[in-house]
């Protein structure tokens, strides 16, 4: 009788494990879904520009009352990358192996400086519309106009010919891997919102973010070979800034730069990684 007793108390033990476990995941399933929701009502409460904005747009509402124009605009800022990415892709090929002239370099770094602006300005819009867009990947953008610009004042002579074709070749690459990473980006963002998991106002990164775990780890190597080369251009400006001919301050602010991008980059890349490796090692001991 006292082994029945005690089976038949382990049996509903487990029923009310089982139940509890229910009631914790709808209760998961329903706070995520309210917070997607507070989280859309909120793109459309007013807001301050923030200072960026302010300085370039003045005090502007650039809020966009209808989900039919965020997501317009959005789908205009991702087509705008794409076009872009191709065209400095084609034109880093062309300064390199076709027209070694200074014209047509300085035709390509201030075409890269109106880009990465007009990305900054593009992405604040964005995200006073509810976009997410966080951390370094922000602050990526406007290092990468900064070292834009000081490439476009750097003027001829024997040290810039010196680092050209590998600024250009890096240029080359760095355009194919974002190209690879909007074609695969976006089809996963897709999934993921038809799934509910993603807001309808994400945007593809230049770089690596959680939710990139299921289905884009492929892209990893590709990054950190970019990463890397970032750091070789860096130890190659250095090196540049301590021969006895270098007079211009462009070549060490540039290594300085091209440092803070890899540091930027790698870490948050590997800060990613990180995490999420011990959130599946903790999956995998607790259904261990």
């Amino acid at each position: 009788m006292k082994l029945t007793r005690n089976i038949n108390n382990c049996r509903c033990a487990q029923a009310s494990d089982e139940k509890q476990l229910e009631l914790i995941t709808d209760i998961k399933t329903q706070i995520k879904e309210k917070e997607n929701v507070f989280f859309d009502m909120e793109a459309y409460l007013p807001k301050k520009n923030g200072l960026y904005l302010n300085l370039v747009l003045g005090n502007v509402n650039i809020t966009l009352l209808s989900n039919q124009a965020k997501f317009a605009y959005k789908d205009e800022y991702e087509k705008f990358k794409l076009y872009m990415t191709i065209i400095l892709m084609f034109g880093a090929i062309t300064c390199l192996f076709f027209l070694n002239c200074r014209v047509t370099d300085e035709i390509f770094n201030f075409l890269l400086v109106w880009y990465y602006c007009t990305l900054t300005i593009r992405e604040s819009i964005l995200m006073s519309n509810g976009s997410r867009i966080k951390g370094w990947w922000v602050s990526h953008h406007y290092v990468s106009t900064f070292l834009s610009g000081v490439m476009l004042t750097w003027p001829e002579g024997p040290m810039y010919q010196m680092f050209r074709s590998q600024f250009l070749a890096f240029s080359i690459y760095q355009s194919f891997v974002q190209f690879l990473q909007y074609y695969y980006q976006s089809g996963c963002l897709y999934r993921l919102r038809a799934l509910g998991e993603r807001n309808q106002l994400d945007l593809t990164v230049e770089g690596f973010q959680s939710w990139m775990w299921r289905g884009l780890t492929f892209l990893l190597p590709f990054l950190f070979f970019g990463h890397f080369w970032q750091l070789y251009n860096s130890v190659t400006l250095f090196r540049l800034a301590g021969h006895e001919d270098c007079k211009e301050w462009q070549v060490f602010m540039l290594a300085l730069t091209f440092l803070i991008l890899f540091l930027g980059n790698f870490l948050t890349t590997l800060k990613v990684v990180h995490q999420k490796v011990q959130k599946n090692q903790e999956k995998v001991q607790k259904n261990d």
